[in-house]
């Protein structure tokens, strides 16, 4: 599908880089460019100074892309709302359509992350996509719906992760114990601290742990279908799989009732935007980041399709599984097909699937914090730019960005509802944020393609994943059951409109004053050095 282009159609002007050491700062200017790495090349054309030691490779960033996704983790982190929604034919029928449309919004990232490869992501492609005097305040509300969207995908993931292990410890009870929020909070900011202090290591530290998680999560992905398939004597034929529907939304008509298991797709798909902001840490990043995303996405749709349809034909009564004591379906459909001893085993491996999307997914987050920062996008702006002298990491961004993911993952002890509001929340604001770039390259025509890039097909690629991702986000705003009540209310919308005023507000009382777009040095401030050592 990706074609080459000649690079220099995308940086027309050569411009003098600065060196970056193991243990210091950037130095100043040179003139001594020709050994510099392509990918600080392209970044000092965007107007930042490397900063980060480029370790990744194409494979080390395709497994980042790999572990982004989580598929066996995340499919069991989500697969309750397929199954809320109408049962088996719900699962399978909105894993093809959703999935598809959020491959399609994949692929349209992975062509804007070749021609713009930064940290920023998307954020920063809309500097080169929309007209100058518009991009001040599109990248702000960009910026800040993209923060809000990365978090609460960090925060679903954690608090995923912990339901998982606390499902593991009840079945290992023979539900004896049964999982509070209390508890799932605790282990939840237990977790996000040990993954923050994963962060803090060297760089190459963070690629040996992702390199080798293709391996670990397809043998086990592997390992539990062919388990399921052995154990599970009564099973469920294709035709039940895309046939069966049981309503109970309440939604008329009942098919609307569908379109909410859309989110299993979504929100484990459209975290195709977090391999790009290593992008500065990648080598070649204008050809290694839009391969990852793109086969990292391809895969995970097939595979999350044939393991969806493992589970569907062995999930027995799906009203079962919704009333499990482990409030875990897929480690209740574990039990109930393999006994206790395999059912704790593949949750605990869930559990450590979940861990590894979880760990990449803050480091994604704390470099979105830290190129938001050296923008002066957020507060505090000079903090969060530190890299550390001896690991040549963002420490400062990755602390701050693992506190605002426990404080919203705080939310669940409110209510369950809340904590659906998060995951909603996540794949909403990220499907905006994505959209946003997109739509200007559409509007404007201002896009240069680079050297991985869709060719004619960019257009229908570019005009699917608009309309279909505008209809699935109104869509993940409406509540799941109707009659609404306070109890079952989507409060998704709230978070949303908040961050909205927010911005909003943030930039007509503080950011119009200063802030004009990314790669640029604020008006009326002195220069400051982006990325100095701790």
């Amino acid at each position: 599908m990706a074609s080459r282009i000649p690079e220099k159609r995308l940086f027309v002007a050569e411009i003098p880089l600065g060196t970056v050491t193991g243990d210091a700062a950037p130095s100043s200017p040179s003139s001594d460019d020709v050994t510099m790495d392509e990918g600080d090349r392209k970044l000092k054309a965007m107007g930042y100074t490397p900063v980060f030691k480029r370790e990744f490779s194409a494979w080390s960033s395709f497994s980042f892309a790999m572990s982004i996704s989580g598929v066996y983790g995340s499919l069991m982190s989500t697969w309750i709302y397929g199954l809320q929604a109408g049962g088996a034919a719900a699962i399978m029928w909105s894993w093809i359509i959703g999935g598809a449309g959020a491959w399609t919004l994949a692929m349209s990232v992975a062509e804007l992350s070749s021609a713009y490869p930064s940290a920023g992501g998307m954020y920063t492609t809309l500097k080169f996509l929309a007209p100058e005097d518009q991009v001040p305040l599109l990248c702000w509300m960009s910026g800040y719906i993209t923060l809000i969207g990365t978090i609460a995908g960090s925060a679903s993931s954690e608090y995923a992760s912990s339901q998982m292990l606390l499902a593991a410890i009840s079945i290992t009870t023979n539900f004896e114990y049964i999982p509070t929020v209390g508890h799932t909070v605790a282990v939840m900011a237990a977790l996000t601290v040990v993954h923050a202090c994963i962060n803090t290591l060297p760089t190459r530290w963070l690629t040996r742990l992702t390199s080798g998680y293709v391996v670990f999560h397809m043998s086990i992905l592997v390992g539990a279908c062919v388990c399921l398939f052995v154990q599970t004597k009564n099973k469920h034929t294709v035709r039940y799989a895309f046939t069966d529907f049981q309503p109970s939304s309440g939604w008329n008509p009942p098919g609307v009732g569908f379109l909410f298991g859309c989110l299993t797709p979504a929100w484990i798909m459209t975290s195709a935007d977090s391999a790009a902001r290593i992008a500065e840490e990648a080598k070649r990043p204008s050809v290694t980041i839009p391969n990852a995303i793109f086969a990292a996405s391809t895969a995970t749709y097939f595979i999350g399709l044939l393991f969806n349809l493992v589970l569907v034909l062995c999930m027995g009564s799906p009203a079962a599984l919704l009333a499990g004591r482990s409030g875990q379906p897929v480690a209740q459909l574990f039990f109930n097909a393999m006994g206790r001893g395999p059912a704790v085993f593949f949750t605990l491996a869930g559990f450590a699937v979940m861990n590894l999307v979880a760990i990449p997914g803050l480091q994604a987050g704390s470099r979105s914090v830290f190129a938001f920062a050296r923008d002066d996008l957020v507060p505090l702006s000079r903090v969060w730019t530190r890299v550390c002298r001896r690991t040549s990491t963002p420490v400062a961004a990755v602390w701050v960005y693992a506190a605002l993911v426990v404080a919203v993952n705080l939310l669940g002890l409110v209510s369950d509802t809340a904590i659906g509001a998060v995951f909603n929340v996540c794949t909403a604001a990220l499907n905006v944020g994505y959209l946003m770039p997109i739509i200007c390259k559409m509007v404007y025509g201002r896009f240069e393609p680079g050297p991985w890039h869709l060719g004619r097909w960019s257009g229908l690629f570019n005009a699917v994943a608009i309309a279909w991702n505008v209809f699935i986000s109104l869509v993940f705003f409406l509540p799941t059951k109707m009659p609404v009540t306070s109890e079952n209310m989507n409060y998704a919308v709230v978070v949303f409109v908040f961050v909205l005023l927010f911005s909003t507000g943030f930039w007509y009382t503080h950011g119009r004053h200063y802030y004009i777009g990314p790669g640029t040095q604020p008006r009326g401030r002195l220069p400051r050095t982006v990325g100095r050592a701790v």
